[in-house]
């Protein structure tokens, strides 16, 4: 399953050139991820005060095509990858429904004290949440 997040380019996120900066793209990775969880039924606020953290380790961003100031684009998230260590986002990004972007970013899997968990042991309902939105992958959530 995935969602997908609408957003309209900030002045702020350009650049000199008038493009969207790279740095952007994480960020909107993040609200796109937040937006996500919402949707899948556990914030990550609600996952954070069960004691689930999810730090990044990894991010990975392919640009295609740029976008400019006031353009909207839809960041497409579904779960590309989970263990019960590790859970990985895919995204696409959308401008005038033409692929601009592609990323994802992996997380490590850790209790409030960063030390790495066992998702499926130790809170296998959050888990499974995250198990069933993998399910159908082209099914929006």
């Amino acid at each position: 399953m995935y969602s997908e997040t609408k957003i309209n380019v900030r002045y702020a996120e350009t650049d000199q050139m008038g493009i969207v900066h790279h740095s952007v793209y994480a960020i909107w990775y993040e609200y796109a991820r937040t937006e996500f969880s919402k949707e899948m039924g556990f914030p990550y606020r609600k996952m954070e005060e069960e004691g689930v953290m999810t730090p990044l380790v990894e991010l990975h961003s392919k640009y295609i095509m740029p976008c400019g100031y006031d353009e909207e684009v839809v960041v497409r998230t579904k779960i590309g990858k989970l263990t019960p260590a590790r859970v990985v986002f895919e995204y696409e990004v959308y401008k005038e429904n033409k692929l601009i972007n592609t990323g994802y970013t992996m997380h490590a899997i850790t209790d409030k004290d960063l030390k790495p968990m066992n998702l499926k042991k130790i809170k296998p309902e959050i888990y499974q949440i995250m198990e069933k939105s993998m399910q159908d992958e082209n099914k929006k959530l």
